[in-house]
């Protein structure tokens, strides 16, 4: 197979990450006979500074001739303020409007070699496996908003339409039955309009997909279950806002935020993959990052946009295979003295891919 991919390693740690995550892709491509072409360019702060945009027509234009990205992480401290006109995160939201990628997978998987490495108790980790389908192009992300610098209001607003529920909603059930048979969708249909609107297109969808089983979770009380039972759980489908936090939460039950890879996806086999986590500026430049989420997003890559899902198990057991065996960076080291650096921590991977 012939593929391009683009490459946004961003800022912070987003250039190291990247950088080893384009090793294993390298080394699928190699082993299975694929060719892979790499094209690397700017987003977030560091395309604010060099040319004013966190998302230049360039690198627009180079995602449109790709067949998927691979995206780092965005922001630092010197673009942190949330009154300038111009921020970082500002890329992420137009890159995915500008394709449509409205469904989110964020699968979080708790590892038994990791299971001490959490503030859970390891019981409740056993067989700890969810998917989740977080609805990405709407919500109050993309509302309209009122902004008046230092006045005295402002306001946020979560619109959702019958059709954005319905085929993110679509992506949800699909996904369960290839998994467990199981949709949780999260809502706050007690409180907010928007809500109710989601939770009647659910149960309309749901009436398609009789072989799986619904349920409809409060917001407030998912973020308890998600602690005390997890593997209750096995697709849970979430509006933007609520997906965005949720999935952050449940990083714990993988031992790191570091852990937790993802795609945004659309209509067609085109995607973004990335890691969950931010840039992590305060560990930027040391070799220490753990770079396991955007390996696993690169597997993502090879299952959704490639149609290489031998090739993607392959990465994923490599991963857990070097786990297993007591590889550990930083983050998740027992000691500091054990922690492989980034680039070593991949070798591992490669090891076992090989």
């Amino acid at each position: 197979m012939q593929a391009k991919i683009v490459t946004l390693p961003g800022d912070g740690i987003g250039p190291e990450i990247v950088a080893e995550a384009v090793r294993v892709l390298r080394a699928v491509a190699d082993r299975w006979g694929h060719a892979f072409t790499f094209e690397e360019a700017l987003m977030g702060g560091c395309a604010i500074d060099a040319t004013g945009n966190p998302l230049p027509d360039e690198t627009l234009a180079a995602c449109e001739r790709a067949d998927a990205v691979l995206l780092g992480a965005v922001g630092g401290p010197q673009w942190s303020d949330p009154t300038a006109p111009v921020r970082p995160e500002q890329g992420l939201l137009r890159l995915r409007r500008h394709f449509d990628l409205f469904a989110n997978l964020r699968p979080v998987k708790a590892y038994p070699a990791l299971a001490h490495y959490t503030p859970i108790r390891a019981d409740l980790l056993d067989g700890v496996d969810i998917l989740f389908v977080r609805e990405l192009t709407s919500g109050i992300y993309f509302g309209e908003r009122k902004e008046q610098g230092d006045g005295d209001d402002a306001w946020d607003t979560m619109y959702y339409s019958v059709p954005q529920v319905e085929r993110v909603a679509r992506v949800a059930f699909q996904a369960a039955r290839q998994r467990r048979g199981k949709v949780a969708s999260v809502d706050k249909a007690n409180v907010l309009a928007a809500m109710r609107l989601w939770r009647r297109t659910v149960n309309r969808v749901a009436a398609d997909y009789p072989d799986v089983t619904l349920e409809h979770v409060l917001v407030d009380a998912c973020a308890m279950y998600l602690i005390r039972e997890p593997a209750r759980f096995d697709v849970v489908l979430a509006g933007n806002m609520f997906g965005d936090i949720l999935s952050d939460e449940a990083s714990v039950l993988a031992g790191s935020l570091g852990m937790l890879p993802s795609a945004s996806l659309g209509t067609g086999t085109f995607g973004v993959y990335e890691p969950i986590h931010g840039s992590a500026p305060d560990i930027a430049g040391k070799g220490i990052a753990n770079p396991t989420a955007t390996i696993l997003s690169a597997a993502m890559l090879l299952r959704h946009s490639l149609g290489l899902d031998q090739e993607a198990r392959a990465v994923e057991r490599a991963v857990e295979a070097a786990l297993a065996e007591g590889a550990r960076t930083a983050d998740i080291a027992p000691s500091p003295d054990q922690a492989l650096s980034t680039s070593a921590f991949t070798d591992r991977v490669l090891d076992h891919l090989a």
